[in-house]
Parts: structure tokens; C-alpha cells; sequence
């Protein structure tokens, strides 16, 4: 039951470190930048601004 646990907790830190990682690597590649360009785009054809 210990082991199940322990294994249980291993994974998640394992997922939430690649992921930290990813994110990383997205922010230095300039992605966060295009997704935040994209969602005004949308953002002002839904208003009718655009």
C-alpha cells in the first residue's frame, strides 16, 4: 500500500516537473506572445470591433 503511494507521488512530480518545463520552453520560444495575439484577434471579431 506504501509503495502504491509512494509510486503514485512520483508520477505526479514527474508530470508537474515536464510540465513546468514545457511551459518554460514556450514562454523562451515567444509562444506565449502568438497565443495572446490570437485570442485579441478573436476576442475583437466575437465584440464586432475588428
Amino acid at each position: 500500500m506504501k509503495q502504491k503511494i509512494l509510486k503514485s507521488r512520483l508520477n505526479s512530480l514527474i508530470l508537474l516537473c515536464m510540465g513546468i518545463a514545457m511551459i518554460y520552453v514556450g514562454v523562451h520560444r515567444g509562444e506565449a506572445l502568438v497565443v495572446m495575439n490570437k485570442a485579441i484577434k478573436v476576442c475583437m471579431e466575437c465584440i464586432g470591433i475588428g
